[in-house]
């Protein structure tokens, strides 16, 4: 059903059995995949594309031109939704720009709960949750199954690796390695997110084979380089190691240490 007063522009293509609620502004540029539910007073702006089955609720603002002084309006830059995301009330997120790959991207079964920000250029994968006010800056990319807690703050580039945990409050300024909980102001490693991996189904050996590198990250006295050695050595017997590998090779600005 759409209401009678949504606002939705010529050229705005909305799939199968989808929802608009009063008030909303659906631009020309934007698509609405099957079973979507928007609420009251949304304003969705484009190039969007958001995939089907999700709930977007009042007052969030989807596909605005973003922060950045650096960004030119009409610049041809677009925000891409998966599928089954809950969007909460006044959640902020922004478009690409072309300094970087012109996208910023949300995967598939997000929550994104009240007051939430994605700016420009960030790619979040699936399953996260983010917590209330939970804001992440231009660049940062979220893997999957992460969970960030209410006013949780991520500096722009940074990377937050899958399974880990931000504890609430906490500022990010460097690289969280996949399976690692960190907290405070600026946030520091605290052991792993072993109830997390439980709920996800890992073993008890992958687990312990987890904790044991995190020991050799963290623990034992060895530089970054000397542990990370150990690491691909270990990765070898338990596949469960190796993300810790390639996540602390491939990071940009270091790892949280």
């Amino acid at each position: 059903m759409i209401h009678s007063t949504a606002i939705i522009e010529a050229g705005a293509k909305i799939g199968k059995n989808v929802t608009i609620g009063p008030w909303t502004y659906i631009a020309a540029n934007v698509e609405i995949g099957d079973n979507c539910q928007i609420a009251s007073h949304v304003v969705i702006k484009g190039p969007t594309k958001i995939g089907k089955g999700n709930r977007i609720f009042q007052f969030a603002s989807v596909g605005e031109d973003c922060q950045d002084k650096k960004f030119v309006a009409g610049e041809p830059t677009e925000l891409i939704i998966g599928d089954n995301n809950i969007i909460r009330e006044s959640v902020t997120i922004h478009r690409g720009t072309t300094q970087d790959n012109s996208l910023t991207q949300i995967g598939s079964g997000n929550l994104l709960m009240a007051y939430v920000h994605v700016a420009h250029d960030c790619i979040v994968g699936d399953n996260n949750i983010l917590a209330n006010n939970a804001t992440l800056a231009g660049h940062v990319h979220v893997g999957d199954f992460a969970i960030l807690g209410g006013f949780t703050g991520v500096h722009q580039f940074c990377k937050i690796g899958s399974h880990s945990f931000c504890a609430v409050g906490s500022v990010v300024l460097k690289d969280i390695p996949p399976y690692v909980m960190v907290a405070g102001q600026n946030a520091e490693p605290h052991g792993i997110n072993s109830e997390g991996l439980k709920r996800r189904g890992y073993s008890k050996d992958a687990i312990l084979a987890i904790r044991n590198a995190y020991k050799t990250l963290y623990r034992n006295g060895l530089t970054l380089a000397e542990a990370t050695a150990q690491l691909a050595e270990s990765a070898k017997q338990e596949s469960a190691i190796q993300p810790f590998v390639d996540f602390i090779e491939q990071s940009n600005r270091g790892i949280i240490r």
